[in-house]
């Protein structure tokens, strides 16, 4: 995984409007909204060279008839991949390049969860911000992608008291 540098960051914006144009265009009968998550969502911040994009839609039963589809703009199908009620779809077999989450809009608990992550990073960058791209600088990737777990539980309390 690489470590971007902050010109990086500028082509995030586009790159996802132009990745959502794209997946919107798939699933336009049943998406009610997208969003850019994870930390390629939050200018400035250090992490994974991976765009994540979570896609809420109406029912996600009928979201595997979507899947050839996804495959034409080199998506892989993962199913519900550890998350109940969920669809995940990678792009990249050697080179993740992008991880869309799919979740029907009743999935309160999870589409919340992962938006209040992005939101209080945004909210809070100066702190949290700069902070995991001093460890990311010291780590390395490898040791800061173990870590990052236990890093997002700690926000997500914090974020529930914010």
């Amino acid at each position: 995984m690489n470590v971007m540098d902050s010109e990086y960051y500028k082509k995030w914006k586009p790159m996802f409007r132009e990745e959502a144009q794209k997946i919107s265009n798939i699933f336009a009968d049943e998406m009610l909204s997208i969003h850019h998550i994870g930390s390629t969502s939050v200018s400035g911040l250090s992490g994974q060279s991976i765009m994540d994009i979570l896609l809420v839609v109406k029912d996600i039963a009928i979201i595997d008839l979507y899947n050839e589809q996804m495959a034409g703009l080199e998506y892989e199908c993962m199913g519900e991949f550890g998350i109940r009620g969920r669809r995940y779809y990678r792009k990249g077999k050697d080179l993740r390049t992008h991880r869309v989450h799919v979740f029907q809009e009743g999935n309160r608990e999870n589409i919340d969860r992962h938006l209040a992550v992005r939101n209080y990073l945004r909210a809070h960058f100066e702190r949290t911000g700069q902070d995991e791209n001093r460890k990311v600088s010291r780590l390395g990737m490898a040791a800061y992608a173990s870590a990052k777990q236990a890093f997002l539980k700690e926000l997500e309390i914090e974020e529930r008291c914010f």
